[in-house]
Formats: structure tokens, C-alpha cells, sequence
């Protein structure tokens, strides 16, 4: 039987797909644990290669033994609303300031690829989930 070994911290990076380097964050963030920064940017790098321009989190499992090994999570669901809509950023005052507009086809979308990342049981809850997030952004939902 495998000997498992010892976590000794999980943290979370947001950064550009395919275009991680040693700079902050990510030395910021990797260094103090004594892990091998370079050995991180390169993985993540070849691993994010395909979604080049998008956001992608890492969720990394640093070990006892300064191993360490990450799992990608899905763009952020105010990313790829930004994106869908076509706008630069969010309304400072959502409720008074509508800043675009999204379709409920590309509200369907936008659940459906962050699907695996929401505790939701069902795509209908899901699109509850991304339609708050578009709300509190700005974004009118039409159609």
C-alpha cells in the first residue's frame, strides 16, 4: 500500500492561459513554500496552451516533501460573461447602471462550461447561479 503523503498547503492562482511566468503572483505565492517555481510555470503553461487568452485558475496541493501537484478549474463565470457580452468590465452600481446585455442561449453557454465548478445539481440551477452573477455585474438578461 502507497504511502500518502502529508499536505502542507492548497492554494489558488488565477492567471493568463499559456502565459504564467516566475514573476508575481506566481513567485510571490509559490516561493515561501520552497516548491520549484519554474517546474510550476512550465506544467501549467503546456497545460493551458489550448485556452490561450483566457483566465485559468489553478487549484495547487503543495506537499511535505515540497512536491506539488494542480488542477485546472474552469475561467471565472465573471470573465466569461464579460466576454459573452462584449463588455470591458462591470457597473460600480448594478442595480442603477446597466452596463450590456446577454441572451439567455449565451447564459446557457456560460453554465454549461462552468458546469463542473458550481454545486449545482442541474443546468437549470446553474443558470440561476450565473444569471445572479450577471445581475450583480450589470448585465441585463433578455430573451
Amino acid at each position: 500500500m502507497a504511502k500518502r503523503k502529508r499536505i502542507r498547503a492548497v492554494l489558488k492562482l488565477e492567471l493568463q492561459a499559456g502565459k504564467a511566468t516566475a514573476a508575481p503572483p506566481v513567485g510571490t505565492v509559490l516561493g515561501p513554500h520552497g516548491i520549484n517555481i519554474m517546474e510550476f510555470v512550465r506544467a501549467y503553461n503546456e497545460r493551458t496552451a489550448s485556452q490561450q487568452g483566457d483566465v485559468v485558475p489553478a487549484e495547487i496541493t503543495i506537499f511535505e516533501d515540497r512536491s506539488f501537484s494542480f488542477v485546472l478549474k474552469t475561467p471565472p463565470a465573471v470573465y466569461l460573461l464579460k466576454k459573452a457580452a462584449g463588455v470591458e468590465k462591470g457597473s460600480a452600481h448594478s442595480r442603477r447602471e446597466k452596463v450590456g446585455t446577454i441572451t439567455r442561449q449565451q447564459l446557457r453557454q456560460v453554465a454549461e462550461q462552468k458546469a463542473p465548478d458550481l454545486n449545482s445539481y442541474d443546468l437549470e440551477a446553474a443558470m440561476r447561479t450565473i444569471e445572479g452573477t450577471a445581475r450583480s455585474m450589470g448585465l441585463e438578461v433578455v430573451g
